[in-house]
């Protein structure tokens, strides 16, 4: 086991988002449960998360691409984006769920690529 030198962040749907999500058109409302939005919720790999303070401001520098990044894995259309993606809107949105240590349970090194956003 190793500690790694980074901190995780969940960005859990709340309940406004799914409303988002189920006016979109041609959307299946039935198809999708705020649980199963909350379950699967993306993980975020952050600088070591010493002081809340710190997160807050290292993910506020970041919000619009992050906005956008969850907003895009459900819809291509931008035109359907909420015009105003503020921070007031994205903690309407989301809960933002902070979790200071990461453990890697695994022996093989970790590897990165870059990011690629789902082909819809």
């Amino acid at each position: 086991m190793y500690e790694v030198n980074r901190s995780l962040v969940l960005l859990k749907p709340r309940q406004p988002f799914l409303d988002w999500l189920c006016a979109l058109p041609g959307s299946q409302p039935e198809e999708v449960s705020l649980e199963a939005l909350r379950a699967s919720a993306n993980a975020l790999l952050i600088p070591p998360a010493d002081d809340m303070d710190m997160v807050a401001g290292f993910m506020s520098e970041r919000l619009g691409m992050l906005f956008e990044a969850e907003l895009a894995d459900w819809c291509a259309d931008e035109t359907l984006w909420p015009q105003q993606r503020d921070i007031t809107l994205f903690q309407a949105w989301f809960d933002v769920e902070i979790h200071p240590i990461v453990t890697d349970l695994v022996d093989e090194a970790l590897e990165r690529e870059a990011f690629r956003p789902f082909d819809l």
